[in-house]
């Protein structure tokens, strides 16, 4: 195994290192998506710095049959599935293992859904710009995934925005949105915790805080802007 020196604090150093990348441009009603759940970190940061909305977009790994870390594919909200270009050739991979896994990750994505809408509504994301984001791009299928989903709402421009990612994903990614902004693009990439010295687990309790404030941001602000 490779060994790195972390380069971020946490996932707040991320974040604000980041938004400095992108506080120069001009942005259409800009809105932040995170990749619950870590991402829904760095969203929250990127969304407070560049003054955008905060909302989350739903996806899941598709688990390989005897390494449920690797990330044989994805599946979005909406359904959508995107496979990686081994999925069938990995050990243990059948249609029924397939279907099985592509239910159990809808059933999951259906739990959060309940969990984060009940906070914060569905945010309209047509014409707008919408920026992507999470903590870390691996295989990219989680990303991938949330884009199919994110694109076919008819975004004014689609930009992905990560700390870290693997180089070759960042390509594959590219075909899937207009812009791509990175940090670090490590080509001995393993794993994103390595480029963290915090790479605490965020469990649904911290999603949820995050998207209530947020939300609680919002209605002031419509509030402010109604009596000016």
């Amino acid at each position: 195994m490779m060994s790195y020196n972390p380069i971020f604090v946490d996932r707040a150093d991320a974040a604000c290192q980041l938004a400095e990348k992108l506080k120069e441009r001009t942005l259409v009603e800009p809105i932040v998506l995170g990749i619950p759940r870590g991402g829904v970190v760095t969203a929250a940061i990127l969304a407070r710095e560049l003054g955008a909305d905060l909302d989350v977009v739903l996806s899941r790994k598709l688990r390989a049959p005897y390494q449920s870390e690797l990330a044989i594919g994805s599946i979005s909200e909406d359904g959508q599935v995107y496979w990686t270009n081994f999925a069938h050739r990995a050990p243990g991979v059948t249609q029924k293992y397939l279907k099985t896994e592509c239910d159990n990750q809808l059933a999951e994505i259906a739990r959060r859904r309940k969990l984060f809408r009940a906070v914060k509504p569905i945010a309209p994301l047509k014409g707008r710009s919408v920026i992507v984001t999470d903590d870390g791009i691996a295989t990219g299928a989680t990303m991938i995934a949330a884009l199919q989903t994110v694109r076919g709402q008819k975004p004014k421009e689609l930009i992905v925005a990560a700390p870290v990612a693997a180089p070759d994903r960042l390509e594959e990614i590219k075909r899937w949105c207009d812009e791509v902004v990175c940090l670090v693009i490590e080509p001995e990439f393993e794993a994103i915790g390595q480029f963290y010295e915090d790479f605490t687990q965020v469990d649904d309790e911290e999603v949820v805080e995050l998207l209530r404030s947020s939300a609680t941001r919002t209605d002031e602000k419509k509030l402010l802007g109604s009596s000016a």
